[in-house]
């Protein structure tokens, strides 16, 4: 018996000894591979505008992309005085889209988020050049946003909330919403960065558990801080395991630059790698400056940001104030990069630039009405 016992113990601590220790991630990236990137993510070419609101009373703004079915999907939001509201369009081909009608519009109650629903469609595979197909979990799609009960441009208390649905992603329909937000700058835990209120989020499936969590949130907070220039949005990170009780992430948010705004975070996976998309606004450059870049990653916590050329940046009349808020996809070897285009007119539509010529797009803004740009 005891020699039987010793030959198993012996033979537990070879395999223990032999069995592959799980790989260090490295915490930056390297110059080299931050270049790669770059040239692999770069679109040059801006093909235009393909999607403007039909009149100045409302702007588009903040695109989201999946497939369902084999059909294209966005969902984006709107803002008509009173608040934002989430609309649907589908796409054959991902430039021609045809606008279907709201997801999660403005409530008549007294709903904690009456007056504000910016919603992200989440748990979209984010492998480059991949399906891009939405997951669900729990018998449900999900979709994050953030609402509030007052009106007007991203004003009062700001929170985030999770919506659902069990039926196709793809349809016309008034999504589910949990009751409460998921996340408040209210919050027990709330810290010095999100303690004032709370923007865009985006989740996803954190496949190889790197955070030792099943879902990732990344999303734009305003807190507490020595600058008080714009106040300061920075971009941080909260964990869940089941898509309803969410936990922040660290003292500090992943991505700050202490002034201006840095925000709306998207994630892709290439190679190893894993990509942030975002924007960043009003930072010191002398003068106001709304651009797209990226930052990337070995385990979704530590980000390199990207120091070189901007990847989409004001120069058309349609984009000439802010070009920004993206959501890039690479498809038949085609990449997309979606972004939010707002002229000196305040007009907002939602543009695309790409990795190939596609030619140029003819739609334009039909507003010639001054309006504030924010």
């Amino acid at each position: 018996m005891r020699k039987t016992f010793f030959a198993l113990a012996l033979a537990m601590i070879s395999m223990l000894a032999c069995s592959p220790k799980k790989k260090e991630l490295s915490e930056t990236v390297s110059q080299q591979k931050m270049e790669e990137i770059y040239k692999e993510v770069k679109t040059p070419y801006k093909y235009g505008l393909i999607m403007v609101p039909d009149s100045n009373s409302y702007k588009m703004d903040c695109p989201t992309i999946f497939r369902h079915d084999d059909q294209w999907v966005m969902t984006y939001i709107i803002f008509d005085g009173r608040g934002y509201e989430t609309h649907l369009a589908l796409s054959d081909d991902l430039i021609n889209w045809k606008e279907q009608g709201a997801i999660m519009e403005f409530s008549d109650t007294t709903d904690w988020d009456v007056n504000q629903k910016a919603g992200y469609p989440s748990l979209i595979d984010y492998d480059w050049g991949g399906a891009y197909g939405i997951n669900s979990y729990d018998g449900k799609y999900w979709m994050s946003y953030f609402g509030g009960n007052s009106t007007g441009y991203e004003k009062g208390l700001l929170s985030v909330g999770m919506a659902f649905t069990e039926e196709d992603p793809a349809t016309l329909q008034q999504w589910s919403r949990l009751e409460k937000p998921v996340l408040m700058s209210t919050d027990a835990d709330a810290a010095w960065y999100d303690n004032i209120t709370m923007y865009k989020n985006y989740v996803l499936e954190d496949k190889d558990q790197l955070t030792g969590h099943r879902f990732v949130m990344y999303y734009n907070a305003k807190g507490d801080s020595i600058s008080k220039v714009r106040g300061a949005e920075r971009i941080s990170m909260a964990f869940s395991d089941d898509m309803v009780s969410w936990k922040r992430y660290d003292d500090n948010p992943v991505l700050n630059h202490h002034i201006g705004i840095t925000g709306d975070a998207v994630i892709q996976k290439i190679g190893d790698l894993y990509v942030m998309f975002f924007f960043r606004a009003y930072w010191p450059e002398g003068k106001t400056v709304v651009y797209n870049s990226f930052a990337a990653s070995y385990d979704l916590l530590h980000w390199t940001e990207w120091d070189g050329p901007k990847l989409v940046e004001p120069s058309e009349s349609y984009d000439n104030q802010f070009a920004h808020k993206s959501f890039v996809i690479k498809v038949d070897d085609v990449v997309y990069h979606y972004y939010n285009a707002v002229d000196t007119l305040g007009n907002r539509g939602i543009a695309l630039a790409t990795s190939k010529d596609l030619g140029k797009s003819t739609m334009t803004f039909n507003s010639t009405e001054e309006s504030e740009v924010k």
